[in-house]
C-alpha cells in the first residue's frame, strides 16, 4: 500500500512537472495573437504532436491551407490566408483532438508611411530634473552631510516639486530651496514611473552659505539621430528607434518638452573596432523646428510634425511589412552623412528574430554597401533610426551598432515602432502599449 501510494504521489508530479514545462513551451513558441496585413500571406510552421484547426472558418477572414513541400517528417507548413479586415481565430491542438490554445488572427488595414532617413536634431527637456550623481556638503557644523540622499533619492529620480511647487530647471530647485521658510522640505519624487514624496532636511553650505540637496541634477539634453517615418495623414512621427536616457544614470528621461529639428551634417567621425563613429551636426532651435515631442520610450521617440518635410529618395508612401514579411537577404537603409542629403544604401539582413513581444534587438543587419562603409565604417551614433527597407516595405528602424564589429548593428521591427506612435490601424481594438 506504501508503495503504491509513492508510485501515485510520483507519478503525479511528474505530471505536474510536464505540464509546467509544456505551458512554458506554449507560451514560447505560439503567440497569443498574430497580425496580418490586408491581401498578405503568413507562414505558420508546427511541428508534431501539435496539429492546427481554423475554428473561424465561417467568417470568411482567413484561409488556412496546408503548404506543400520538402517532406520534413513531423513538421507541417501552413499559409495563412488573408480575405477581408477583421478578426479570426485558430486553433492549437494535441494529438488532433486534445484543445490546448487560441490565437487570435487579426487582419488589419493597409498601413502606409512616409520613409524618413532625415539627420534631425533632438532637444529635449525633462518632467522636473534628474538626479544623476551625489556629492556631499559641507555644513555650517564643519561636517559632511547628504540631505538628498539621506531622504532615500536615488540616482535616475526625477524631482517634480518641493514644497508643492512645480520644478522648472535647475536653477529653479536652487530658488525653491533658498526660499524655503523651514529646513525641511517636501520634495515629489518619480521613480519608475512611481510618485512619491519625501521630506528632505537642508543643510547650509559653509562655503556658499546657500541651501542644498548634495545632488548632481539634469534638466536637459540634446543630440542629432535619423526620422524614421512620419504618416502623411495625421502627421506622427517616429525616430531613433531607442528612448533618450540619461548620459550618466541609464535610465529613460521623462519628457516635459521636446521639439525635433532640421539638421545638417557636418562631419563623420568614423567606426572601428572597439570605437563607435558618431554623425556631428548643427541645427539651430530658433529657426530649424519641424515638430515636437511627446513620448520617449524605449523602442523610439515619437510626436507631431508641424511642418512639411520631403524625401528626395521617395516621393510617396511606402507600405509597412510586419516581421512575418521580414526576410534574410538584401535591403536598403535611409539615411543622412553629409550635410541634408538622404542617401539609399545597401545591407544585408542576417539573422531575423521571431519576437512575441517588442524588442530592440529584432534583426541583425550588415552594412555591404562600398560608399557608406568608405564614409563611416559602417553603423554610427547618429544614425539611430534611420529606415530598413525590403522588397518596397518599410520593415524597422537601424538601433545599435556593434561596438566590436562597426558594419553591423541590430535593427527594430517597424511594428513595434507603430505600436508606440499613436497610429491607428487595427480594425477593431488597438494592441496593447508597451512600455
Amino acid at each position: 500500500m506504501y508503495n503504491l501510494k509513492t508510485r501515485l504521489a510520483k507519478m503525479f508530479l511528474a505530471l505536474l512537472l510536464f505540464l509546467i514545462i509544456f505551458e512554458s513551451y506554449m507560451y514560447c513558441h505560439f503567440p497569443s495573437q498574430i497580425e496580418i496585413i490586408e491581401g498578405e500571406k503568413s507562414d505558420f510552421k508546427i511541428s508534431f504532436p501539435f496539429t492546427i484547426d481554423n475554428i473561424g472558418e465561417l467568417e470568411k477572414i482567413i484561409v488556412l491551407e496546408r503548404k506543400n513541400g520538402n517532406y520534413v517528417p513531423f513538421k507541417k507548413q501552413y499559409e495563412i490566408q488573408s480575405l477581408t479586415k477583421g478578426k479570426s481565430n485558430i486553433r492549437i491542438k494535441l494529438l488532433g483532438f486534445l484543445p490546448l490554445k487560441n490565437i487570435e488572427v487579426n487582419v488589419i488595414d493597409k498601413v502606409y508611411l512616409m520613409p524618413g532617413g532625415h539627420s534631425i536634431g533632438v532637444k529635449l527637456d525633462t518632467r522636473g530634473v534628474i538626479v544623476v550623481a551625489f556629492s556631499d556638503i559641507i555644513g555650517l557644523d564643519g561636517k559632511k552631510h547628504n540631505p538628498a540622499r539621506e531622504a532615500g533619492i536615488r540616482k535616475g529620480d526625477a524631482i517634480l516639486e518641493i514644497n508643492g511647487v512645480k520644478v522648472k530647471d535647475s536653477d529653479h530647485v536652487i530658488e525653491l530651496l533658498n526660499n524655503a521658510k523651514n529646513e525641511t522640505v517636501e520634495v515629489k519624487i518619480e521613480r519608475k514611473g512611481k510618485i512619491f514624496t519625501t521630506e528632505v532636511r537642508l543643510i547650509k553650505s559653509r562655503d556658499e552659505r546657500q541651501y542644498k540637496l548634495g545632488a548632481w541634477i539634469r534638466d536637459k539634453t540634446a543630440g542629432i539621430g535619423t526620422l524614421t517615418f512620419f504618416d502623411p495623414k495625421t502627421k506622427i512621427f517616429g525616430a531613433l528607434g531607442h528612448g533618450i536616457t540619461d548620459i550618466d544614470t541609464g535610465f529613460l528621461l521623462p519628457v516635459e518638452d521636446g521639439q525635433i529639428m532640421t539638421a545638417r551634417v557636418s562631419s563623420v567621425q568614423q567606426g572601428k573596432k572597439g570605437l563607435p563613429g558618431e554623425l556631428r551636426g548643427i541645427f539651430f532651435e530658433s529657426r530649424d523646428k519641424i515638430g515636437e515631442i511627446e513620448k520617449n520610450t524605449k523602442f523610439g521617440i515619437y510626436g507631431v510634425l508641424h511642418k512639411d518635410i520631403s524625401n528626395n529618395i521617395y516621393n510617396k508612401p511606402l507600405p509597412i511589412g510586419l516581421q512575418s514579411e521580414v526576410r534574410e537577404g538584401k535591403a536598403y537603409i535611409l539615411t543622412t552623412v553629409e550635410d541634408e542629403q538622404i542617401n539609399k544604401y545597401e545591407v544585408e539582413i542576417v539573422k531575423v528574430q521571431k519576437q512575441l513581444v517588442p524588442n530592440q534587438k529584432s534583426m541583425i543587419i550588415k552594412v555591404t554597401d562600398k560608399n557608406l562603409l568608405k564614409k563611416t565604417g559602417g553603423i554610427v551614433q547618429g544614425m539611430s533610426g534611420s529606415p530598413i527597407i525590403q522588397n518596397g516595405k518599410i520593415i524597422g528602424a537601424v538601433t545599435h551598432v556593434f561596438i566590436n564589429d562597426p558594419t553591423k548593428g541590430y535593427g527594430l521591427y517597424i511594428e513595434w515602432m507603430l505600436k508606440q506612435s499613436g497610429i491607428k490601424y487595427t480594425n477593431n481594438k488597438e494592441f496593447a502599449q508597451v512600455e
